[in-house]
């Protein structure tokens, strides 16, 4: 879409009148009804009412001028900036989403590769248990203890530390008496004995189930086993983090009442959604205000935050500087060259001012703690700027005297 203030022929500050009536008589220049002749009226029609939803929404023009401010910053064009902020929220998505899907992958095979482990352990330690029951008969005394034994060993489950050393290779299981090669041929037969059993998983699952396992205890421990696989990768017992959406850029104009007073701003967003926050000390033009958790909120991923660029509202009484607040005091010739009391106007209230005799336009009379917080504790100056101001109707007097002082003569 083009600018819709070039297409309405306004400038960025006109007000909702200017706006509706620019409208207007462009919609009634343009209409397909009086120019059957021209084949991109009803474009140009359909452009200048698009134009014209835009502006004469509050919001969608705050969000529209955003955009503006944003390309203008980065020297692009609005819809370079709309694109950027799309395509960093889709691949901070597909990132998330490839995130995920690794990790369903591992689980998968963790809990695939885990089950196996334990289904032919039970049915080791099945068989085992019907071979010692079966010797028991000829031998009583000596077959019980080998037979507990060697049922203890083979039902012996696998920790989630071991499974991952095997899996991913850490470290050889094998005594310090063992050779590498030794170490890595064991590996290789079990891998081998692991594939073999693979066509075999259903039976498997079953007879483990039969022995009074339990089918909750195999879907548990690869949710250990993923644990310790972070742990093991960056040394910490923590979760993993989530990575975070993108940061949304807004601004706010905020008045020297907003201020003093610690009122509420409502922002919009370019997303359509609005955030509001607080007018508080230590805040004037330039002032980034950041907003945790308030942002972008994409799936699987931690919500973004906004960043709110402070700019402070014009005010026809008085002018911001940093902290300090700056306010013009009109001062006639009398009371230019004799002095004055008087008081001037501040954000607080009235304030009692005194000129100097001689004063000129160049003086200022600062008031100490009369501007905006800073936050630390301290306030800003409320700076009075003197204006050397002539009577409305033109004095005789003053003017001979004027004449008199140029030329050198003195009465």
């Amino acid at each position: 879409m083009r600018d819709p203030y070039k297409t309405l022929g306004v400038k960025r500050d006109a007000g909702e009148a200017e706006i509706k009536a620019a409208w207007r008589n462009l919609a009634k220049a343009v209409h397909p009804d009086h120019n059957q002749s021209d084949p991109t009226a009803t474009e140009r029609f359909a452009e200048i009412g698009r134009a014209y939803e835009t502006l004469k929404d509050p919001k969608k023009r705050s969000r529209y001028d955003q955009v503006i401010r944003m390309a203008e910053a980065t020297n692009q064009s609005p819809e370079q900036t709309i694109m950027q902020q799309r395509n960093a929220a889709r691949e901070a998505a597909e990132r998330a989403k490839a995130a995920r899907a690794n990790a369903e992958r591992v689980m998968e095979e963790l809990a695939r590769v885990n089950a196996q482990k334990a289904a032919k352990a039970a049915a080791n330690a099945a068989a085992q248990a019907a071979a010692n029951a079966a010797g028991s008969r000829t031998n009583t005394g000596s077959a019980q203890p080998s037979a507990s034994t060697q049922q203890s060993g083979a039902t012996q489950a696998e920790s989630p530390e071991d499974m991952i050393e095997r899996i991913f290779g850490s470290h050889p299981q094998a005594s310090g008496q063992n050779s590498d090669a030794d170490a890595s041929g064991a590996k290789q037969k079990d891998t081998a004995s692991t594939e073999e059993q693979a066509g075999d998983n259903e039976t498997a699952e079953g007879e483990y189930a039969l022995s009074g396992g339990g089918i909750g205890s195999i879907i548990s421990q690869p949710f250990g086993i993923l644990s310790s696989l972070v742990r093991r990768i960056t040394g910490t017992a923590s979760t993993p983090v989530q990575e975070k959406a993108p940061e949304i850029a807004a601004e706010a104009t905020v008045s020297i009442d907003d201020i003093l007073q610690g009122n509420w701003i409502n922002v919009p967003l370019s997303d359509g959604k609005e955030v509001r926050f607080q007018a508080a000390a230590g805040m004037s033009n330039g002032h980034v205000v950041h907003l945790k958790a308030q942002g972008l909120k994409l799936q699987g991923m931690q919500r973004g935050d906004v960043a709110i660029t402070v700019h402070m509202a014009e005010d026809a009484r008085f002018r911001v500087n940093g902290f300090d607040i700056h306010t013009i005091l009109p001062l006639t010739i009398e009371n230019a060259v004799l002095g004055w009391h008087t008081q001037v106007e501040g954000p607080r209230g009235a304030v009692d001012v005194t000129v100097p005799a001689w004063s000129g336009s160049d003086h200022v009379i600062r008031i100490a703690g009369g501007g905006l917080p800073d936050g630390n504790g301290a306030k800003g100056d409320l700076v009075v700027e003197l204006r050397l101001m002539l009577w409305e109707k033109p004095d005789d007097k003053v003017t001979d005297l004027m004449r008199s002082m140029k030329d050198g003569l003195f009465l």
